[in-house]
């Protein structure tokens, strides 16, 4: 069997993306640069014409000099702005493509593993984080060049001017490396606690009914906001640890700049320099220093840098692996062979053996906690074992190809999601081309097509502008999964909303239609269970039985999982 390489290590996600972005990076790097090569031109022209100014000699020609580098230095700054613009925008939009396909190829797991709020956080406010740093790195450097242009224009005046300022340089440069390490750690405790508030959020949401009948929608915003005065300590530390930073490489940089432009006042006095070269010499300590530039570029990437790791971290999680072994002609026969799943610390399903002989539909009943939807999710793969194998027709689930299973295999749940655009859209989900005809066929099936036709537009009313009840959502993803075709159907409690007639009605289309795909049904309803071949009875983890719906009922503890109102 062979596998793709989906686990394989790949490259950290900075590299990454600043590979995407190389083109654009390399030009916004080389437009930064030449804007900082005209800003330290500058002061030399500027000197150059006050020297000329000062011994009454013609200047125009240095006045226009100076013009035209303002003016180039406005045009470099303006496309630095579009380029960088550009490429952050690009570099985010990549990021969340990446981030957004490899948690859906995760699947269930990406939301068990982070939270949804989490998850929603880290793909909108920490992709757009992230997305920075390509054209950070390229302005810092920018801003490397200029102080480092400033210390060899100072050489160029005179030495002695370099000498004095290189004698400060390194207390400057050890106060910016503590600046860059306590700003990264600070920006990612603000982003981890932004990610817990994200995951209360998005849970309090989804149970908004819960929290609405139960009257503690006071309570549920208290354990939300909770976390916010760990998120204010945090932004307080990042502002302080940026603030101090600042404030103590402004207070070494004055210095600096006050000792090179005493020691070319000395000079100035000796004949050594001319007004000019003072003037000059001045600009340049002050570009030397560029202490604000830094530290701006520095905490940029700090926030870039803590953002790039939250996301490398849902990115490291392997996604499952796909085979290239393709599934015979057959009957669509489901094996599992000593499976075991477990939920944390926990077995849910303890080595289970079961077959489902191609054609027919099998039940699965069993108490609450029992692992019924786990058995369905292995079932097609939404998720994987601990141990044993699932196969289809004989082929280990794994080995198949990600798109060749998916057609083989098709669901519907209990609370289904409905994507797509129109309610013709949302049916026809992951067909590869669906007609008209197969989707009102998969509809009228699913009890579906009377309450479709009477929407404003029937099929082509936006799914947005289509109320629907909790039944009327499952018909939707009943026949959603009729239309899919596949060898395999699995129902997940999706008959569960539907009141007793049209359920009745439901299992008698799905079980007369000849189609010969295998059915795989969990229920609550001894009804649903009676109509299927054969019922497999989860308890304890276990598969404490398989057999008919008549032979099961006279066991006391299968009768109990359906409680007094189930009937035989």
């Amino acid at each position: 069997m062979t596998t793709r390489a989906d686990t394989a290590p790949t490259p950290p996600l900075a590299s990454l993306a600043t590979r995407h972005s190389a083109s654009r990076c390399a030009a916004l790097c080389l437009v930064s640069t030449a804007s900082t090569g005209v800003v330290l031109l500058l002061p030399a022209a500027l000197g150059r014409t006050l020297d000329l100014l000062l011994a009454h000699a013609p200047a125009a020609r240095w006045v226009l000099y100076c013009a035209g580098l303002v003016l180039l230095a406005a045009l470099f700054d303006a496309c630095d702005a579009v380029l960088g613009g550009t490429v952050d925008a690009r570099t985010t939009a990549w990021l969340r493509g990446r981030l957004a396909g490899h948690v859906l190829a995760l699947g269930p797991r990406a939301g068990a593993r982070f939270g949804s709020g989490d998850l929603v956080a880290r793909l909108v406010g920490n992709a757009a984080q992230a997305g920075t740093a390509p054209a950070a790195r390229a302005a810092l450097v920018a801003a490397l060049a200029g102080p480092l242009g400033g210390v060899v224009a100072l050489g160029l005046v005179d030495w002695r001017l370099a000498a004095v300022f290189l004698g400060g340089a390194p207390v400057l440069t050890l106060l910016l490396r503590a600046f860059a390490r306590d700003t990264t750690r600070c920006v990612a405790d603000y982003q981890r606690v932004q990610g817990r508030i994200a995951t209360s959020l998005a849970e309090a949401v989804g149970g908004s009914r819960t929290v609405r009948a139960a009257g503690t929608a006071d309570q549920e915003a208290a354990r939300i906001l909770r976390p916010l005065p760990e998120l204010s300590r945090a932004g307080h530390r990042m502002w302080r640890v940026q603030g101090r930073a600042a404030g103590q490489a402004s207070a070494v940089a004055p210095l600096l700049q006050l000792g090179v432009v005493a020691v070319a006042g000395v000079l100035l006095a000796r004949h050594r320099l001319t007004a000019g070269e003072v003037l000059a010499a001045s600009r340049y300590a002050v570009l030397a220093t560029g202490v604000g530039v830094l530290v701006g570029q520095f905490a940029s990437l700090a926030r870039a840098r803590a953002a790039t790791t939250r996301l490398d971290e849902v990115l490291t999680e392997p996604a499952p692996a796909y085979g290239d072994r393709r599934l015979p002609p057959g009957p669509g026969m489901l094996e599992f062979r000593a499976v075991t799943a477990r939920r944390g610390e926990r077995t849910v399903l303890d080595g289970v053996d079961l077959v489902v002989p191609g054609g027919t539909t099998l039940a699965v009943v069993g108490r609450s906690g029992a692992g019924k939807s786990l058995l369905t999710a292995l079932a097609g793969r939404l998720t994987d074992p601990d141990a044993g194998e699932i196969l289809l027709d004989g082929v280990p689930l794994p080995a198949l190809p990600h798109d060749h299973l998916r057609r083989a295999v098709a669901y519907a749940f209990d609370r289904p999601t409905l994507l797509g655009t129109t309610i013709e859209d949302t049916i026809a989900l992951g067909l590869p081309s669906p007609s008209p005809t197969r989707i009102r066929e998969a509809a009228h099936k699913a009890r579906a097509d009377d309450f479709v036709r009477r929407l404003p537009h029937g099929y082509a009313t936006p799914c947005a502008d289509a109320p629907r009840s909790g039944g009327e959502s499952q018909r939707l993803g009943l026949a959603r999964a009729f239309a899919h075709n596949g060898r395999l159907l699995i129902l997940d409690d999706a008959l569960s909303s539907l009141d007793t007639v049209t359920e009745v009605q439901i299992a008698d289309a799905l079980l007369a239609d000849g189609s010969g795909t295998t059915r795989l049904i969990v229920t609550h309803r001894a009804s649903t269970a009676a109509r299927a071949d054969a019922v497999a009875w989860l308890d304890g983890g276990k598969v404490r039985a398989v057999s008919s719906h008549a032979e099961l009922w006279r066991d006391a503890g299968y009768r109990a999982v359906f409680g007094d109102g189930g009937c035989g």
